[in-house]
């Protein structure tokens, strides 16, 4: 197998799993995955998933991969919240939920968390467009709190809620309560909406 034929197939798609390969030719040799990863001509991304060198240089790519390498899935929780501007340091993993079980990758774009959520709770993001006509998939900010109060109810007092120093312009101008509330009900969970009043209270919403 010639590798500029192969990524000549495989490169617009940004980022290709095994099965992809085999389908579009079903002898192809395994063992070439381990040769061009050995020699940078393609990346790891986890176990059956690649990319090519070429991405790491394009803005918002790493996002992307997120919801590539484990599906169903969706920017979310600390991550979410950082991109919108809601929190203010970089985060160092990119968080999303799935309806998969919890899991973790790392790989030369970062590391990778996915905590998992019932189906009924996979509702309420957006796909945000890329430069290049992709689509990333993010939670709303609304969701994103929702999804952060819900899967770390140890953010339980005035005093985690302020060390999360939420952008307070952003809560008093741009955060949808009624979307907020909404989405809240679907959650059925009474130790939830506690923990929202009381974030809601400590930023005086």
């Amino acid at each position: 197998m010639n590798f500029i034929e192969f990524k000549n197939r495989m490169f617009d798609l940004g980022c290709f799993n095994i099965h992809q390969v085999y389908a579009w030719m079903p002898g192809f040799d395994r063992n070439n995955f381990v040769r061009w990863t050995r020699k940078g001509y393609i990346i790891r991304l986890r176990q059956g998933y690649y990319t090519f060198p070429e991405y790491k240089g394009k803005p918002d790519f790493a996002m992307y991969f997120a919801n590539r390498i484990y599906r169903p899935s969706y920017i979310s929780l600390h991550s979410a919240l950082s991109f919108y501007g809601i929190i203010p340091e970089a985060v160092v993993q990119i968080t999303s939920v799935t309806t998969l079980k919890t899991a973790s990758f790392t790989n030369e774009f970062g590391e990778y968390s996915y905590k998992s959520i019932s189906a009924d709770l996979m509702f309420g993001y957006n796909l945000k467009p890329l430069a290049d006509g992709r689509t990333l998939q993010i939670a709303k900010p609304e969701k994103a709190l929702l999804d952060l109060l819900y899967i770390y109810p140890f953010y339980a007092s005035e005093k985690d809620f302020e060390e999360l120093r939420l952008d307070e312009d952003f809560l008093l101008d741009e955060l949808d309560r009624n979307l907020l509330n909404e989405y809240l009900l679907k959650y059925e969970n009474k130790a939830l909406e506690n923990r929202v009043k009381l974030l809601l209270n400590t930023y005086s919403l």
